[in-house]
């Protein structure tokens, strides 16, 4: 079409990665932090991260029309910026001019997050294994389940771009999405800060699913305070003076008189004692000098 229509000119790859090396310069010499999304090779996203949030974005046919011009966009370096912080994704992208795109992603519920983090509960022993994605693959399904995992659905994204292009999504916005795949290759906590949830919240102990409630063996585990311990066990017990053999006479057996400490306690020879004792040992020849 012609550019009367709203479409700008084509701009060839070489002229594009020229503006966007211009643009970058002045940014960051008015003191702007710019963060270009780099692709080496050909895959776009090469951790489980990474892949997981692209292999998201193609289940999806609302984005299925844009998104193979989007791969090339991110492949040729044309997102020249993005950011992301809680519940959005800004970014450059060079086309034949520079577009502003934002995306908005819908906070994830605390029910569902919850229900996530309860399915994973005892799976996931470290932050480090965590980010590095090395887990069962059950957790890695539970977390990018369709519609109830982290990654979120295309009703859950909201996206502008400042180009001419009248469509839902236009390829700008979908090399940005395809751009925040590879910068979770390098950066995995981002997604749990862009979904506005805490990783840690993921991260339990085998035993920190298990209620632990306070209570006792079950009734029938526990001993009768009158029952018979040698019928109880089989065995041939003697029989105590008192003619029983009681759990209750067991655990508290009676005595005529307590002991104290002056009955259990020596007592401390004086020196004149300690003198006799020597002189009895070496009269009968038991003491050796």
């Amino acid at each position: 079409m012609s550019y009367e229509w709203g479409w700008r000119p084509y701009v060839s790859v070489a002229e594009r990665r020229r503006q966007a090396a211009n643009k970058i310069l002045k940014l960051r010499k008015k003191g702007q932090t710019v963060l270009p999304v780099v692709i080496q090779g050909r895959d776009i996203a090469k951790t489980f991260w990474g892949k997981a949030w692209c292999d998201n974005l193609e289940r999806y046919s609302d984005f299925a029309n844009r998104l193979p011009r989007a791969r090339t966009y991110v492949r040729n370096g044309s997102v020249i910026d993005l950011q992301i912080a809680p519940g959005k994704i800004e970014a450059l992208v060079s086309g034949s001019d520079i577009y502003t795109v934002a995306i908005r992603v819908s906070q994830v519920t605390k029910a569902r997050w919850k229900s996530i983090c309860r399915d994973c509960a005892g799976a996931i022993d470290s932050l480090v294994e965590l980010l590095q994605g090395r887990f069962s693959k059950g957790v890695m399904e539970r977390i990018c389940r369709q519609r109830t995992g982290l990654f979120p659905s295309p009703n859950e994204i909201k996206f502008s771009c400042s180009c001419p292009d009248w469509a839902g999504m236009c390829k700008h916005v979908a090399a940005v999405l395809y751009g925040t795949g590879a910068r979770l290759d390098q950066r995995p906590e981002l997604l749990f800060r862009l979904n506005q949830v805490d990783e840690n919240d993921l991260i339990a102990k085998a035993g920190d699913s298990l209620a632990l409630a306070n209570r006792g063996p079950a009734a029938a585990k526990v001993l009768g305070v009158g029952e018979d311990l040698a019928e109880l066990f089989g065995l041939d017990m003697q029989q105590s003076t008192a003619g029983n053999n009681k759990l209750s006479d067991i655990l508290t057996p009676r005595r005529s008189k307590p002991i104290t400490a002056k009955a259990v306690m020596p007592r401390p020879q004086t020196r004149a004692g300690q003198a006799a004792k020597k002189r009895s040992l070496v009269h009968t020849g038991a003491y050796l000098a």
